[in-house]
Protein backbone atom coordinates (compact mmCIF):
# COMPACT_ATOMS: atom_id res chain seq x y z
CA UNK A 1 0.00 0.00 0.00
CA UNK A 2 1.22 3.53 -0.78
CA UNK A 3 0.80 6.25 1.40
CA UNK A 4 0.21 9.91 -0.26
CA UNK A 5 -0.67 13.34 0.69
CA UNK A 6 -3.75 15.79 -0.62
CA UNK A 7 -4.55 19.06 -0.33
CA UNK A 8 -8.60 18.96 0.02
CA UNK A 9 -10.47 22.34 1.00
CA UNK A 10 -12.21 22.61 4.42
CA UNK A 11 -15.63 22.54 2.85
CA UNK A 12 -15.00 19.04 0.78
CA UNK A 13 -13.02 18.05 4.22
CA UNK A 14 -16.00 18.66 6.55
CA UNK A 15 -17.89 16.65 3.90
CA UNK A 16 -15.65 13.35 4.12
CA UNK A 17 -15.71 13.62 7.76
CA UNK A 18 -19.90 14.07 7.77
CA UNK A 19 -19.20 10.66 5.34
CA UNK A 20 -17.04 8.75 8.15
CA UNK A 21 -19.40 9.56 10.72
CA UNK A 22 -22.31 8.50 9.39
CA UNK A 23 -21.31 5.25 7.13
CA UNK A 24 -18.96 4.31 10.44
CA UNK A 25 -15.19 4.12 8.54
CA UNK A 26 -12.77 3.85 11.47
CA UNK A 27 -10.42 6.69 9.65
CA UNK A 28 -10.18 9.13 6.77
CA UNK A 29 -8.01 6.50 4.34
CA UNK A 30 -11.02 4.13 4.16
CA UNK A 31 -13.68 6.63 3.54
CA UNK A 32 -11.29 8.17 0.80
CA UNK A 33 -10.66 4.99 -0.86
CA UNK A 34 -13.95 4.34 -0.90
CA UNK A 35 -14.84 7.47 -2.62
CA UNK A 36 -12.40 6.75 -5.25
CA UNK A 37 -13.34 3.22 -6.06
CA UNK A 38 -16.43 4.38 -6.63
CA UNK A 39 -15.31 7.38 -9.06
CA UNK A 40 -12.77 5.03 -10.71
CA UNK A 41 -15.99 2.73 -11.66
CA UNK A 42 -18.24 5.77 -12.26
CA UNK A 43 -15.31 7.11 -14.58
CA UNK A 44 -14.97 3.71 -16.28
CA UNK A 45 -18.52 3.23 -17.23
CA UNK A 46 -18.63 6.43 -18.53
CA UNK A 47 -16.08 6.37 -20.51
CA UNK A 48 -17.91 2.92 -22.26
CA UNK A 49 -20.41 4.32 -24.22
CA UNK A 50 -21.48 0.93 -25.80
CA UNK A 51 -21.51 -1.29 -22.69
CA UNK A 52 -25.10 -1.96 -21.38
CA UNK A 53 -26.53 -0.95 -18.05
CA UNK A 54 -29.23 -1.08 -16.17
CA UNK A 55 -30.07 2.58 -14.34
CA UNK A 56 -32.68 4.25 -12.43
CA UNK A 57 -33.51 8.32 -12.53
CA UNK A 58 -35.71 9.69 -10.05
CA UNK A 59 -37.27 12.82 -10.15
CA UNK A 60 -40.21 15.12 -8.75
CA UNK A 61 -41.99 17.28 -11.16
CA UNK A 62 -44.88 20.11 -10.84
CA UNK A 63 -47.57 18.42 -13.11
CA UNK A 64 -49.16 22.05 -13.65
CA UNK A 65 -46.32 22.75 -15.50
CA UNK A 66 -47.79 23.56 -19.22
CA UNK A 67 -47.49 20.05 -21.72
CA UNK A 68 -45.09 18.62 -18.62
CA UNK A 69 -46.82 15.75 -18.61
CA UNK A 70 -46.81 14.92 -21.95
CA UNK A 71 -43.63 15.83 -22.88
CA UNK A 72 -42.58 13.50 -20.32
CA UNK A 73 -45.09 10.83 -21.90
CA UNK A 74 -44.20 11.61 -25.19
CA UNK A 75 -40.30 11.06 -24.51
CA UNK A 76 -40.63 7.70 -22.74
CA UNK A 77 -42.72 6.76 -25.43
CA UNK A 78 -39.83 7.94 -28.16
CA UNK A 79 -37.52 5.47 -26.26
CA UNK A 80 -39.27 2.91 -25.27
CA UNK A 81 -36.30 0.50 -26.27
CA UNK A 82 -34.27 2.06 -23.10
CA UNK A 83 -37.52 2.61 -21.35
CA UNK A 84 -38.22 -0.97 -18.46
CA UNK A 85 -40.76 0.37 -16.44
CA UNK A 86 -41.87 3.55 -14.87
CA UNK A 87 -43.62 4.62 -11.86
CA UNK A 88 -45.62 7.59 -10.58
CA UNK A 89 -46.40 8.78 -7.44
CA UNK A 90 -48.63 11.72 -6.70
CA UNK A 91 -46.78 13.51 -3.52
CA UNK A 92 -49.42 16.78 -3.14
CA UNK A 93 -52.30 18.67 -5.61
CA UNK A 94 -49.10 19.62 -7.79
CA UNK A 95 -46.22 17.73 -7.45
CA UNK A 96 -45.58 13.58 -8.49
CA UNK A 97 -42.69 11.83 -8.31
CA UNK A 98 -41.37 9.50 -11.08
CA UNK A 99 -39.07 6.85 -10.83
CA UNK A 100 -37.86 5.06 -14.28
CA UNK A 101 -35.75 2.28 -14.93
CA UNK A 102 -33.86 2.13 -17.86
CA UNK A 103 -31.78 0.04 -19.84
CA UNK A 104 -29.58 -0.34 -22.79
CA UNK A 105 -26.11 1.17 -24.42
CA UNK A 106 -24.43 3.68 -21.21
CA UNK A 107 -24.49 6.34 -23.42
CA UNK A 108 -28.07 6.22 -24.95
CA UNK A 109 -29.27 5.82 -21.33
CA UNK A 110 -27.01 8.35 -20.09
CA UNK A 111 -28.49 10.93 -23.17
CA UNK A 112 -32.09 9.76 -22.82
CA UNK A 113 -31.75 10.36 -18.67
CA UNK A 114 -29.95 13.62 -18.96
CA UNK A 115 -32.71 15.10 -21.48
CA UNK A 116 -35.63 14.31 -18.59
CA UNK A 117 -33.78 16.41 -16.05
CA UNK A 118 -33.24 19.65 -18.81
CA UNK A 119 -37.49 19.20 -18.88
CA UNK A 120 -38.57 22.68 -17.38
CA UNK A 121 -40.90 22.37 -14.40
CA UNK A 122 -39.30 19.20 -12.56
CA UNK A 123 -37.05 19.57 -9.97
CA UNK A 124 -33.73 16.49 -9.65
CA UNK A 125 -33.92 14.60 -6.11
Amino acid sequence: MQRITITIDDGLLDEIDRLISERGYQNRSEAVRDLVRAGLLQTKSAADHSAQCVASRAYVFDRTTRELPKRLANAYQDRHDLSVATMRVALDHNNSMEVAVLRGPTGQVQRFAESIMVERGRLEL
